[in-house]
């Protein structure tokens, strides 16, 4: 293995480790939703682009639509944290692949494979336990938020197809600077413990921001599939942290339904990664032919 790939590898897994420290962080900061996201979207906005520097903005349709599923997503995991268990929240988030399988069909006229069929049939049964687990009403409520946010990380992924000369990295802190701006209203009139600015700080500035720009360090000497794996040491960690330091533990039958989804992502993954390589193999021998 030479240098760079271990590096890289290294970085992803800092990058999944900080990202998995949201739910316990946010579970310990006493403030609503949408000033915890708007507070750490201003952090998080400003390490980036002291990263990127010379930010380029086009404002096109994919950028501006991935910026806004973007923001979407960092806000609706806030709220899920606050009103179910975490490992509920990161794991229904991390239903972001089949959500890509089924709009994928409809935004970038794909066709649907027969193990994405498979796949979301197995999430369902998944999503269907949390949901059987979870009687009370915030649960309710927060694993349905949880989706949405899967939903709008499938977006992001798919604005992110459209864009060709455009940067990842400047449609999300795009849409960090949506998120701050819409959450300023919600950071106004509150009073702040010193535990709560130093949580918001934390989570923009580590939690987020490090954690993204170790990310996109790490992805330009690994494949696709390497990142994604490696990244599911966060909804892996996120729930441990939580579990470690406040108690906080899913139910039974939601344990259950975070295995069926986390294994079916895992192995969705794993086999399109493999059925893409023998498409691209019978493609090269077609044109030698």
């Amino acid at each position: 293995m030479n240098r760079d790939r271990l590096k890289a590898i290294l970085y992803i897994v800092i990058a999944a480790t900080l990202l998995s420290t949201g739910g316990i962080i946010i579970k310990f900061i006493d403030l609503p939703p949408m000033t915890i996201a708007g507070g750490r979207a201003i952090f998080s906005a400003a390490v980036v682009w002291l990263y990127v520097r010379k930010p380029k903005f086009t404002f096109s349709k994919a950028q501006v639509s991935g910026a806004l599923c973007y923001s979407t997503m960092i806000t609706a995991f806030v709220v899920a944290n606050k009103l179910t268990t975490a490992a509920n929240a990161i794991i229904l988030q991390f239903t972001a692949p089949i959500w890509v399988a089924i709009l994928s069909v409809w935004i970038l006229k794909e066709r649907i494979r027969w193990y994405d069929i498979v796949a979301i049939f197995s999430v369902a049964v998944g999503m269907v336990l949390f949901f059987l687990d979870d009687v009370s009403g915030g649960n309710w409520v927060g694993n349905m938020v949880a989706i949405g946010s899967g939903v709008a990380l499938a977006g992001v992924t798919i604005s992110l197809r459209f864009q060709k000369d455009e940067k990842p990295v400047e449609t999300t802190l795009l849409g960090h600077i949506i998120t701050a701006v819409v959450g300023i209203p919600f950071l106004i009139g509150l009073s702040y413990t010193t535990g709560d600015l130093v949580g918001l700080f934390v989570l923009g500035t580590f939690q987020v921001g490090i954690a993204y720009i170790f990310y996109s360090l790490a992805v330009k000497h690994l494949t696709a599939l390497e990142s994604i794996l490696i990244m599911f040491l966060e909804p892996i960690l996120n729930p441990i942290w939580v579990f470690l330091i406040v108690g906080e533990r899913p139910g039974p039958v939601s344990m259950i339904g975070g295995v069926i989804v986390l294994g079916t992502v895992i192995a969705r993954s794993l086999l399109a990664n493999k059925m893409n390589q023998i498409e691209v193999n019978k493609s090269v021998n077609h044109q030698i032919e």
